[in-house]
């Protein structure tokens, strides 16, 4: 088929290319930067955020399929709110811009990258994707984020019968590339002994290798199935049992225990939500209509393993 990659310089979208041609598809890489194109069949320059030139570059492809990657966290290390805020609008603006875009072009499926760690942190410690989204959690910037993600997935979803949607709610990114890489910002932070554990540790986190993720996007362009699914490993994590560990593979000083109640001032909202009432996500839908299942599929295999060697898609928000 013929497939384009909207931020294929990213975390997941650079391999990507490489594993959808591997399977003999014709891919068109849609960067901004012309310089650091993967290789690709063919590539298009455009913003997604410029609608006139995204639907030029995009009609121009004519794409079969269209995998949304985009987002802006690689600014993260430079200017966290604006990688947010960025990528916020990439969610919604430039959603809608490439959905657009594709239906010009005439491609009949839309493959969006969306996060499994977004539920409300209510009910069993492991959520299916019924579970409703935090789109009122307390701290602004990730209410932000959680809207936006929530905007991305109704405009993939309800794209009707002539352009089928998927949403793939990608689990907490490891490996190459992540903040979970031994130079990436979570694993600089650990090996200073600056991520303490809050006391008990009740947070879950269902983890993700970047391969994995790649693994499910190939899977997602090739079937037919549509709505949004859970892509993560196959052992959801407390923090209390996953963070020691990582700390370990790392060579870094065993996590020093905080009272829970300091968790927020100290790490921040979003970090002090994840290590103490994050919920995980169960990725049994994904396997059954995918066809996918997970080939590191537990964390323990691999997280803080290996170097760090792209720098795009930091982060996890």
């Amino acid at each position: 088929m013929r497939v384009l990659v909207a931020g294929a310089t990213g975390v997941v979208g650079h391999p990507l290319v490489g594993a959808l041609r591997e399977r003999g598809h014709q891919v068109s890489a849609l960067v901004r930067d012309e310089s650091r194109a993967p290789d690709a069949d063919r590539i298009v320059v455009a913003d997604a955020l410029d609608r006139e030139t995204l639907l030029s570059g995009v009609r121009d492809a004519r794409p079969e399929v269209v995998v949304h990657q985009l987002s802006a966290l690689r600014l993260l290390r430079e200017d966290p709110p604006e990688a947010f805020a960025r990528t916020a609008r990439l969610r919604t603006e430039g959603t809608a811009n490439l959905i657009e875009a594709a239906r010009a072009a005439g491609a009949r499926r839309l493959v969006a990258q969306s996060i499994a760690f977004a539920a409300v942190p209510a009910g069993a410690p492991v959520l299916d994707e019924d579970a409703p989204l935090y789109v009122d959690a307390p701290d602004p910037g990730w209410a932000a984020t959680v809207r936006a993600v929530a905007a991305l997935e109704r405009l993939v979803l309800d794209t009707g019968r002539d352009l089928a949607g998927v949403a793939l709610r990608y689990g907490t990114l490891y490996g190459p590339g992540t903040a979970y890489a031994r130079d990436g910002g979570t694993g600089q932070r650990v090996l200073a002994g600056k991520l303490p554990l809050p006391e008990g540790g009740a947070g879950v986190t269902s983890f993700l290798h970047v391969e994995d993720a790649v693994g499910a996007a190939v899977a997602a362009v090739e079937s037919t199935s549509t709505g949004a699914f859970h892509v993560t490993d196959d052992e959801p994590a407390r923090a209390a049992r996953w963070l020691p560990h990582y700390a370990r593979t790392l060579g870094a000083p065993p996590p020093r225990t905080i009272p829970a109640t300091l968790a927020p001032r100290l790490l921040g909202w979003f970090m002090a939500h994840q290590l103490t009432a994050a919920r995980g996500a169960a990725n049994d839908r994904a396997r059954a209509a995918l066809g996918w299942k997970p080939t590191h599929p537990s964390w323990r295999d691999g997280l803080g393993h290996g170097p760090r060697v792209a720098p795009d898609g930091e982060g996890t928000r």
